[in-house]
């Protein structure tokens, strides 16, 4: 199908968000207060932050600050996958802490197994559905990058299965597929706005003052507490927690490590029973793709397909607009590159485009830090693969918080920062250049230039 036409009735909004399940906002906050803790941002990082600061400590006084609605952002936006991994993938977490990395990895199976469990004892319906995910090569020199870790993976003891052409196309059929690894455990297919709104609820229950549409305009430290103004108000707590992702930071010093990256999405009208039998999908994995520029995709609980990534865009000077979450141009792109990938599905049209900015480090994975005397802790930085790490992003902040040493707060990982980008115009021309050698990696069998080959030894290897 022409693309044009494919994308003409497709809503401009995530798919996600467009719900009647959408739970009405909680109110504003007016006037003073003061509580134990505040929490500052109604994503993934704060909910799970308020959530179990209260089952740590259910006599705990939490109020969380969410400046327009519960999941609007990142949260609500992204492609729905549940990953064990803490460090965006192995690769990344070997290339920068092979010492840790059994730890790590043992640390991200136990974290997602531990959302699981909230979810039932929470009785939160989010579609979660444990498939894991498929690692496919589209091109000979992926297939060497896949081999690449076999032999750590199976002393790790992760559960991977190798497969073969045939193997892939057996579980999903694409003309594209060479090969791939499938998985099985380490991924979540779950629906990411149902699972904030959940969390919304749980808290709630258990008590968490909770006022969206409620922006924090300025911090002031008292000595022993934190002020924080809103329109409105102002809430003083001995404790705060940053969960604002990549919009302007309450604490500047953040601004040298993070860059907003903006990634795009498609969704399909519901796939027919013929449709989804001419792609197979029986196990339902969510699926990657191993370029440098990458795609993303999987089935929904009604089996439509998202698809999304690819063209991870960073628009000069930083800036963050709501008028970059809509891009023809690369709707236009990905919806050429899923006909690609399933002719045999060249009548399905798309219901919703969308896009959104992502919190980007130069390491791929959150980081951590405290200010204020350890006051004030924040978790950012996890650059799209969010939606599991960020739980135990919200542990590491609550055990600085409370002054311990843990096995969290004892690891590199936690303890080190990315390193900070340059300012601007450099760090644009730098990003952009950056972006164009990605792109001819990729055309040219995976080879990176002295560019990308200085910034892997610097410790900056970039995919999109």
């Amino acid at each position: 199908m022409d693309p044009l036409k494919a994308l003409a009735d497709a809503e401009r909004k995530p798919y996600w968000l467009d719900s009647p399940a959408r739970p009405e906002p909680q109110p504003r906050l007016y006037g003073n207060t003061s509580a134990d803790l505040v929490v500052v941002g109604g994503g993934f990082t704060g909910l799970w932050t308020a959530l179990m600061a209260k089952e740590r400590d259910p006599s705990l006084d939490v109020v969380l600050l969410e400046g327009r609605r519960i999941g609007w952002a990142a949260t609500g936006r992204n492609g729905g996958f549940c990953m064990a991994t803490l460090t965006h993938g192995l690769a990344n977490g070997l290339e920068r802490w092979p010492e840790e990395i059994g730890r790590l990895e043992r640390s991200g199976v136990d974290n997602l197994d531990e959302i699981e469990r909230t979810l039932q004892r929470h009785g939160i319906d989010c579609s979660f559905e444990r498939t894991g995910e498929l690692h496919v090569a589209t091109e000979p020199w992926q297939l060497d990058g896949l081999r690449e870790h076999l032999g750590l993976i199976s002393e790790l003891g992760l559960d991977y299965v190798p497969l073969d052409r045939e193997q892939v196309r057996a579980e999903v059929d694409s003309p594209t597929y060479l090969g791939g690894l499938w998985e099985r455990s380490g991924c979540a297919m779950l629906d990411p706005a149902r699972l904030a709104w959940g969390l919304r609820q749980a808290c709630l229950r258990l008590g968490v003052r909770l006022h969206e549409r409620t922006p924090v305009r300025s911090l002031r430290d008292n000595g022993k507490t934190i002020v924080l103004r809103t329109p409105h108000g102002a809430v003083t707590a001995p404790k705060v927690a940053l969960g604002t992702g990549v919009f302007p930071p309450l604490l500047r010093r953040l601004k040298h490590f993070l860059v907003p990256v903006y990634d795009y999405a498609l969704m399909t009208e519901p796939l027919t029973d013929a449709q989804l039998a001419s792609v197979g999908w029986r196990n339902r994995q969510g699926v990657g793709d191993s370029g440098n520029r990458f795609h993303y995709y999987r089935l929904t609980d009604d089996n439509r397909i998202l698809w999304g990534g690819y063209d991870a865009v960073y628009y000069n000077g930083g800036l963050v607009k709501p008028e970059y979450d809509q891009r023809d141009e690369t709707f236009t792109t990905l919806a050429e590159h899923f006909y690609a990938t399933f002719p045999q599905l060249d009548a399905v049209r798309f219901s919703h485009r969308w896009g959104g900015v992502i919190d980007t480090c130069s390491r791929f994975s959150a980081f951590y830090g405290q200010a204020h005397g350890g006051r004030l802790v924040y978790a950012v930085g996890y650059t799209g693969m969010g939606v599991g790490a960020t739980r135990f992003g919200a542990n590491v902040l609550l055990d600085l918080l409370s002054g311990e040493r843990t096995e969290r707060t004892e690891l590199r990982m936690v303890k080190e920062k990315p390193i900070p980008f340059p300012p601007e115009p450099v760090r644009s021309g730098v990003i952009q250049f950056t972006r164009w050698s990605i792109a001819q990696a990729d055309r040219h069998g995976g080879r990176r230039n002295l560019w990308l080959r200085t910034l892997d030894r610097m410790g900056l290897g970039f995919d999109s």
